[in-house]
């Protein structure tokens, strides 16, 4: 059987499955298939230092397993070139955090709109869990698989077509804020 062969089996096997018998011989030519294969289908950054050592063999591919089933549905990590900048986000997240403070602020003298507090207190929680993910995504110096898990986040909290629509909602409940006249 070829290397790359053997590579596709080994990483489609479910979690827990027995590993068939590797001879040192043949260890380079696969562990070089299952990088490679590995890095092509976004479940190993090629700056982890996995399937280094025979030894490590079955742990490695155990966590390999692992990360293809829990990431089969999460978009490409190229989807993160349609999100907002980093930089941008964390002004957008800092917003956020300081307008619910200011919220905080404002329940504990205006007893007369708790419960409105309350609520808009839970949308900012909403929307800064929705640009949290959106800021994991553009964040270089996490693996691809974090950033992939992020961006599967991202698209539960939003939901398929919104996510594929690229719909971000706002970074704040905008529909909060009253125009005084």
């Amino acid at each position: 059987m070829s290397a790359t062969l053997l590579a596709l089996a080994l990483l489609n096997a479910a979690p827990g499955d027995a590993l068939p018998q590797v001879s040192p011989a043949d260890w380079p030519a696969i562990r070089d298939a299952l990088i490679s294969q590995a890095i092509e289908w976004e479940i190993l950054d090629p700056r982890e230092d996995r399937l280094q050592r025979y030894e490590q063999l079955a742990a490695d591919l155990e966590l390999l397993r692992q990360r293809r089933r829990e990431l089969a549905g999460a978009p490409h990590l190229a989807d993160c070139h349609r999100l907002p900048p980093r930089a941008a986000v964390e002004e957008m997240l800092s917003f956020n955090r300081a307008y619910r403070r200011s919220l905080e602020r404002r329940a504990e003298l205006e007893f007369d709109r708790a419960g409105e507090l309350r609520e808009a207190i839970r949308e900012t929680d909403r929307l800064y869990r929705i640009w949290e993910a959106v800021r994991d995504t553009q964040c270089d110096v996490y693996f691809v698989s974090v950033r992939r898990a992020a961006l599967l986040r991202l698209q539960q909290l939003l939901g398929s077509p919104a996510y594929l629509a690229q719909q971000l909602p706002p970074h704040v409940p905008i529909w909060r804020f009253v125009e005084i006249k």
